[in-house]
């Protein structure tokens, strides 16, 4: 069982729950960015979380298929054809042998996520399927696909649930102004009181300089401390002597553009990281498209461990349907 890729969409991408383990050794944790409409697609098709999925952001592919087959689309809306005829997405569908599926533009969100039962079976490198383009490990030869691509498919090893769609309840919210919690830190203390003020009180608007490894804002600016840059730092205000980052850790390079990196940024370098975005917003922060009026709101760590918590009990009550 296959999917013959005869366009394959702006950035579509083989990603599982993520390659853990070797972020020490520069290698990030990768996995789809939306990890919450990833898993939905799955559960409608009988998958289990970890199978691998296809990531499409902004244009999906067209493909057909040679054998028949369920699948599943969840995250952005955008409309999906099985041979000219639209159908919802949300929902388990049937394909039979030799079907044609493509996508249309995009009505809203930034990535969608297909799965098919069985699960993309490309092999796993260091203990995933997600595709690392930079390091070109994993997916389909370490890549984005390309078309006259042939996609490998599994073996289904579940069984199909018996719902057939996933209810509104339990759709992941996306589109509007985005507020993403905050911790501060190792370096907030570069900032100026001001600098820390501008950041969580002020607006600021998602450039369209935003991909896997992360996603830049604009906005007001922030100040920093004068400070004699340490030995082995560059001239920049916001440089330091090398330190790693979290995944979801706030850069601003010349105080001006906030970066957040996302599941494929690098795990070290020189600029301070003044906070970080936490866990349970990474998917939402994934959704949103450039122009998304964003503003960053302090939480402290009992408050970012309960979201974590609460997100967790969300993806357990979806896998409970």
């Amino acid at each position: 069982m296959a999917l013959r890729i005869e366009q394959p969409g702006l950035l579509t991408t083989v990603q599982d729950q993520g390659r853990f383990g070797y972020y020490n050794v520069g290698i990030p944790q990768g996995g789809a960015m939306d990890q919450e409409s990833a898993q939905a697609a799955n559960k409608l098709v009988g998958n289990s979380a970890e199978e691998a999925v296809l990531e499409c952001t902004y244009m999906g592919p067209s493909f057909t298929v040679d054998a028949p087959t369920t699948i599943a689309v969840a995250g952005a809306d955008v409309p999906l054809l099985v041979n000219g005829q639209e159908r919802p997405p949300w929902t388990r569908i049937e394909l039979a042998e030799g079907d044609a599926v493509k996508f249309g533009v995009i009505r809203g969100g930034a990535r969608f996520y297909l799965a098919i039962r069985g699960g993309i079976d490309v092999p796993q490198v260091l203990g995933s399927r997600s595709t690392y383009a930079i390091g070109r490990l994993g997916g389909l030869h370490g890549r984005k696909l390309e078309a006259g691509d042939v996609v490998p498919v599994g073996e289904p090893t579940g069984l199909l649930p018996s719902i057939e769609e996933i209810p509104a309840s339990h759709r992941p919210a996306s589109g509007g102004p985005l507020e993403l919690r905050i911790v501060w830190g190792l370096y907030d203390h570069l900032l100026t009181d001001e600098g820390r003020r501008r950041l969580v009180e002020e607006e600021w608007k998602l450039t369209p300089v935003a991909d896997r490894m992360g996603l830049r804002f604009e906005g007001p600016g922030v100040e920093w401390i004068e400070r004699e840059q340490p030995f082995g730092a560059g001239s920049d205000p916001s440089n330091i002597v090398d330190a790693g980052y979290a995944v979801g850790s706030i850069q601003i390079p010349g105080g001006t553009q906030p970066i957040v990196l996302h599941r494929d940024a690098v795990s070290g370098g020189g600029y301070a990281m003044v906070g970080t975005v936490i866990s349970a917003d990474m998917d939402l922060l994934a959704r949103a498209t450039p122009g998304t009026v964003t503003r960053f709101r302090a939480v402290d760590l009992e408050e970012a461990h309960a979201a974590r918590r609460e997100r967790a009990q969300r993806l357990e009550e979806l896998w409970a349907l």
